[in-house]
């Protein structure tokens, strides 16, 4: 895979990431509960932090930036997938929780795939 493919694959799950992110912001179910708002807030900070490199057009800080911060949405992630039934048993509630996971996995993976073929190199 080369640069722009792992930027275009990590794009698709970082809008993934956002739209989780747009759901919680606007569910009412976890508007009174600190850790629940620390979802939203961790995907967030997370688009945003690596939004500048990639405008840069530097690939090299912006794949940095992916992986230094993926463990505070993995952290987040793994929190929502096991508590969210405390606000909500709903349907969309777990279905964010299965996307949120799920994008942390997919980013794994492209990080992991980069990773060994810049160690093939």
């Amino acid at each position: 895979m080369n640069p722009p493919e792992v930027v275009e694959q990590l794009r698709v799950e970082f809008a993934h990431l956002w739209m989780v992110r747009t759901f919680l912001k606007h569910a009412d179910e976890i508007q009174e509960d600190e850790e629940f708002l620390e979802v939203p807030r961790v995907i967030f900070d997370y688009c945003r932090a690596v939004e500048v490199p990639l405008e840069k057009g530097d690939i090299k800080e912006y794949l940095q930036r992916v992986r230094g911060k993926l463990y505070k949405v993995k952290r987040v992630a793994e929190f929502f997938a096991a508590e969210y039934r405390r606000v909500s048993d709903h349907t969309n509630f777990h279905m964010a929780a299965l996307s949120l996971t799920g994008c942390v996995r997919q980013i794994e993976a492209i990080l992991a795939a980069t990773a060994a073929q810049e160690t093939a190199k």
